[in-house]
């Protein structure tokens, strides 16, 4: 009698691989910071610089502009050269792009440093996320790795613009560049003896599909940007049409080369594709609707930038505390329902949100803001384990890398609809409300923005400053509803479609088939390697 083949049990990861993590989330830290860092320092760099209006934009947007469109081309690059070496040589372009960018002299220099940043950064991220997947191979493990990656990112972007602030109350602007520094020093010192290599030799870097990924991503960013921004245009248009053309062209030559930047067939396992999709709903909501928050702290409340960045700390550390929880009951609760139950939660949040007024309800506005941090972490995290338990070791650096393109795009696009939607109700009440009597263009210059409607009443005398401002803020109050009862059904609907969806997933995430692990030919190199 034959006996069954049996399933070959992972291996724990021990004390190196989880001080190994330690190390990678070192640049997590840094990317996330950096998206945010500039928030407080730009007056000062405008003071030092002088820059024109659109080269501040570019200053803040760069960043991320570039590191969004070429994610999918480094997590390719770091499958072939090796994931650790990789994240090696983008430590050091990050660390030496943000020397620049301290010591920049000129708008067009600083520009420069931080797009330099962002190709930098599009190395750190996937190459951190696929080597977490090549380190832990228990499921438990490594959706308690992802978790603490997860937390990691939420972290940084929170940390951000209190240490720009904080150092800027005793430093000049530069040393909100310079901070970097040491963290890249530890990182660079401590890769070789704690984080394993890893490389697939079978993989070929594909320059046109690199190209046709970068050609897809730029321009629908930049356009889901513009639509943000202004409006919808014909010049965005063209460019989301553009992006699509050649979004297409690279689904069609992924699928016919031999050595695919994106293994498509993952798509046919009935999990991968929600599980991205979900990825995509939860930063739609909490950028796009995170935006909103930032605004009523900084605009209705009036707090100073470093006030509102200290109140929105509380959202990261209620997430600390509530993302073991949710790795725990991920592992004996069908993933599905954790994942819906993040979504009802991030949407009681919103909901919180849409009842704030112009009362300084502080209670509430924190309610809301850690209801949305909380929920969106609990589902992303289970999310991020089940992409990862779909894909072999081999492809992790690719998918890691599609996964946060993904975060980025959801996160573009939730700013571009639910901005459009709150800018359009704050216009048309404004048009209602505005109080008579105001100067000719009043109006005009009012309706836009809640801070153009601000700096406007500030020309003018009191009691009209006073009343126009007033009704500007009552204004954004009431653009919170539709904006929040969007994002709301955006997550009741991505709800129902996992719980049809991802309902026959068990608690303990898929692991990559072993044919495939055992295709992949990879090197694994030792502390001393």
């Amino acid at each position: 009698m034959d006996t069954p083949p049996t399933t070959p049990v992972p291996s724990k990861a021990g004390r190196r691989e989880w001080i190994g993590l330690a190390v990678l989330i070192l640049p997590v830290l840094l990317v996330s910071m950096d998206i945010t860092v500039l928030y407080f320092a730009l007056p000062s760099i405008s003071a030092s610089l002088h820059p024109s209006g659109t080269q501040q934009l570019w200053m803040i947007d760069i960043y991320g502009f570039v590191l969004s469109g070429l994610l999918i081309t480094m997590g390719g690059v770091g499958d072939r050269i090796g994931r650790r070496r990789l994240l090696v040589l983008g430590s050091i372009v990050f660390g030496g792009a943000s020397a620049l960018a301290a010591f920049a002299d000129s708008p067009a220099v600083l520009i420069a440093a931080r797009a330099l940043q962002g190709v930098g950064g599009a190395t750190l991220m996937p190459s951190t996320l696929g080597l977490i997947r090549n380190m832990f191979h228990d499921a438990r493990q490594r959706r308690n790795a992802i978790a603490v990656w997860t937390v990691g990112m939420g972290m940084g972007s929170a940390i951000g613009p209190v240490l720009s602030g904080l150092l800027l109350t005793k430093f000049w602007w530069g040393s909100i560049f310079l901070v970097n520094l040491p963290f890249i020093a530890v990182l660079l010192l401590a890769l070789p003896l704690l984080v394993p290599e890893y490389r697939d030799r079978a993989t070929r870097l594909d320059l046109p599909s690199a190209l046709l990924s970068m050609g897809a991503v730029l321009p629908t960013v930049w356009a889901l940007k513009k639509f943000a921004a202004d409006g919808f245009s014909v010049k965005p248009a063209v460019s989301v049409a553009i992006g699509v053309v050649l979004g297409v062209a690279f689904v069609l030559r992924q699928r016919s080369h031999a050595h695919p930047m994106i293994d498509l067939t993952l798509f046919r396992r009935r999990g991968f594709g929600p599980s991205m999709s979900c990825n995509v709903v939860a930063y739609f909501t909490m950028v796009g609707f995170g935006i909103f928050t930032t605004q009523y702290l900084m605009e209705v409340l009036r707090m100073s930038p470093l006030e509102a960045a200290l109140w929105t700390l509380a959202s990261p550390v209620a997430i600390m505390f509530f993302a073991p929880i949710a790795v725990k009951t991920a592992a004996v609760v069908r993933p599905a329902y954790v994942i819906v139950a993040g979504f009802l939660i991030a949407a009681t949040g919103c909901f919180l949100v849409t009842r704030l007024g112009t009362d300084r309800n502080i209670p509430l506005i924190i309610s809301g803001t850690v209801c949305m941090g909380v929920g969106v972490v609990i589902s992303n995290t289970i999310v991020t384990d089940q992409i990862m338990g779909y894909t072999s070791e081999a492809q992790s650096g690719r998918v890691s890398a599609m996964l946060q393109t993904c975060q980025e795009l959801g996160g573009a696009l939730g700013v571009a609809v639910l901005g459009s939607i709150g800018a359009s109700v704050f216009g048309s009440t404004m048009d209602r409300t505005v109080p008579a009597g105001l100067p000719d263009g009043a109006l005009e210059a009012s309706r836009q923005t809640l801070g153009g409607a601000h700096n406007y009443s500030m020309t003018l005398k009191e009691p009209q400053a006073g009343h126009l401002f007033h009704t500007a803020q009552e204004a954004f109050v009431k653009s919170l509803t539709p904006a929040g009862y969007t994002a709301i059904g955006v997550l009741a609907l991505m709800s129902v479609f996992v719980l049809i969806s991802l309902r026959h997933v068990v608690p303990e995430a898929p692991a990559a088939p072993a044919a495939e692990e055992a295709a992949a030919e990879r090197e694994h190199s030792t502390a001393a390697a």
